[in-house]
């Protein structure tokens, strides 16, 4: 049984929330409930991936929610109504998505602000952004092929019947991030980094380059999740309010070491699942958004009182 203390304990929390939805609700075990769960939490789990590069960097992004909200209003706006320029406003917000994250990392290497404050006021400054961009209330509207990422369901798939086009977006997104983190020297790098960043300078990690590109990811992850939040609902000025507080939490429930330099992508895909799953139950029960909020908080301090418990018993 010695295996079993190798597996990190999300996924089996995972296996516990799920077998306890489907005893709740028999329609999540047909093709049609778990695919729009997985849709439901596609844009999460993008999040938490991105959040993580930064997270085990050493740092935080507080404007990954916002960006989400700027995606979305921004290219309705960009777009007013014209199905042919999907691209160049998709290609256009994935630009502004790159150069936020490069402004956050050159305000914490160079200004020397901690992370935390940092995009704190990039989340203020965005959510201005966007809320003057728009007058205060959603504009425009959204085309069907720029939704097309979001909503639409591929059909008669062999097994599972129907596949939501969020969920490829996810495997393909989260796949290409684990790659990354996982399969490459910039991972070690970046570990190396959040676990000890005057030691991995000594060892010749350049750590602008390494912080960087971990913002980037984030900010590039949460315009993609903007685009398929965009699909699900359409325009809406508070569409990101919250998220990258559920970002951090799905992360760190998949064991990320908020000082940095520990998790994987895996894990924390595996915790914003639980985070999904979570609320899955409490719709199922009736209980309302505020209690939602309630759980969530609860969940992200025992999380981290968790993580840092573990680390002491370690010796970490």
């Amino acid at each position: 049984m010695r295996w079993m203390g190798k597996i990190n304990p999300v996924f089996l929390v995972l296996i516990l929330l799920l077998l306890a939805v489907a005893f709740l609700s028999p329609y999540f075990l047909q093709p049609a409930g778990y695919m729009n769960f997985l849709k439901r939490a596609a844009p999460i789990a993008i999040l938490a991936v991105g959040q993580l590069y930064v997270i085990n960097s050493g740092g935080f992004d507080l404007s990954a929610g916002a960006l989400v909200t700027l995606t979305v209003i921004g290219s309705s706006i960009l777009l007013n109504g014209d199905p042919s320029a999907t691209w160049w406003v998709i290609c256009v917000m994935l630009v502004i998505g790159a150069m936020v994250g490069v402004a956050n990392a050159f305000v914490v290497s160079y200004l020397k602000v901690p992370s935390i404050i940092a995009t704190l006021g990039m989340m203020i400054t965005l959510s201005g952004i966007a809320l003057t961009w728009s007058g205060g209330a959603p504009r425009g509207y959204l085309p069907e092929n720029f939704r097309f990422f979001g909503r639409y369901l591929i059909k008669d798939v062999p097994l599972i019947q129907l596949l939501p086009v969020a969920v490829i977006v996810m495997i393909i997104v989260c796949g290409a991030l684990w790659w990354l983190m996982h399969r490459t020297n910039y991972g070690k790098q970046l570990v190396a980094m959040g676990d000890n960043p005057q030691s991995a300078r000594l060892a010749g990690v350049p750590l602008v380059r390494t912080r960087t590109i971990a913002f980037v990811v984030s900010s590039l992850s949460a315009v993609i999740a903007g685009i398929l939040l965009g699909g699900f609902a359409g325009v809406s000025t508070d569409v990101g309010v919250g998220l990258e507080l559920q970002a951090i939490t799905a992360a760190v429930i998949g064991g990320a070491q908020l000082l940095g330099g520990r998790g994987t992508v895996g894990a924390a895909v595996a915790g914003a699942l639980v985070l999904q799953t979570v609320f899955t139950l409490l719709n199922i029960f009736g209980f309302p958004k505020p209690i939602r909020d309630v759980v969530q908080g609860l969940i992200l301090i025992s999380a981290v009182a968790l993580a840092s418990f573990r680390r002491r018993n370690s010796g970490g």
